[in-house]
């Protein structure tokens, strides 16, 4: 009990309980929030140590400007951890394949460099590795002209994830998200097998998921090796797994 107090003493962020705990962020949540409001430290309850839960509005205000990345997990900001180069070299070679597709077929689309993807029903707000906007329906979204942010599914085609250390959010906490928000297409996009073996298999391959939309709920399909990309959104597209885990310098 005495280890667990001196923890307490330092937390401040889920994220810090996943690294001093080998918790789970997407996971433990509630974990998280029970543990903290119960463990007593010099006989009072630590309800100081618990992060405030900030609105999107709150977020936006306060997002910090040093350069790093951050996203809002249910009222909670959370640091993004640094992009690897493999990682860079994965979404630069997707973001140009897909805007040599937009391009050649005239799309109403376009990929930011920063947009935000905002989840309304549990106060979360994501930073996609690559995402693929509609622009004719940017009209449609008040938030876009200020905050570069999208809350509607029909201004999203295509949202992709780059798999990196925190590979639990993009195949759990993302992937419900998005399908709950109604996204049409979401790739999980694993070049270095970080994920579990329930998913990539026993040995680990490295694996793209293209979970397509239907009737609510995803359907995975994965990709490896020398297969062909399929791709809903750009049914014409020309481009296999293999090619995106070999853009790796």
């Amino acid at each position: 009990m005495t280890e667990m107090l001196a923890i307490a003493e330092d937390i401040t962020t889920f994220r810090q309980v996943e690294e001093k705990l080998g918790l789970t962020l997407s996971e433990n949540r509630q974990f998280f929030t029970e543990w903290m409001t119960e463990v007593k430290y010099g006989g009072e309850m630590m309800t100081s140590a618990l992060p405030k839960r900030l609105t999107f509005d709150e977020f936006i205000e306060q997002y910090p400007n040093d350069g790093k990345r951050y996203e809002l997990y249910e009222g909670v900001i959370v640091e993004m951890p640094p992009p690897s180069g493999d990682h860079e070299d994965v979404v630069g070679f997707l973001t140009r394949k897909l805007g040599v597709e937009i391009e050649r077929l005239t799309l109403p689309f376009n990929i930011p460099k920063t947009g935000f993807v905002k989840i309304s029903s549990v106060d979360s707000c994501y930073l996609p590795d690559v995402l693929v906007v509609n622009q004719d329906n940017l009209k449609n979204e008040s938030l876009w002209k200020k905050e570069s942010t999208v809350t509607q599914s029909e201004s999203v085609p295509l949202v992709i994830e780059v798999v990196s250390t925190n590979w639990r959010d993009d195949y759990h906490k993302k992937y419900a998200d998005y399908e709950e928000m109604g996204i049409l297409e979401y790739w999980i996009v694993d070049y270095a097998a970080l994920g579990a073996r329930k998913f990539l298999g026993n040995p680990k391959q490295p694996t793209i998921f293209v979970c397509n939309l239907v009737e609510g709920e995803y359907q995975m399909t994965p990709f490896q090796g020398s297969n062909l990309i399929v791709s809903p959104t750009f049914p014409q597209l020309n481009l296999i797994a293999q090619q995106i885990f070999d853009s790796v310098c």
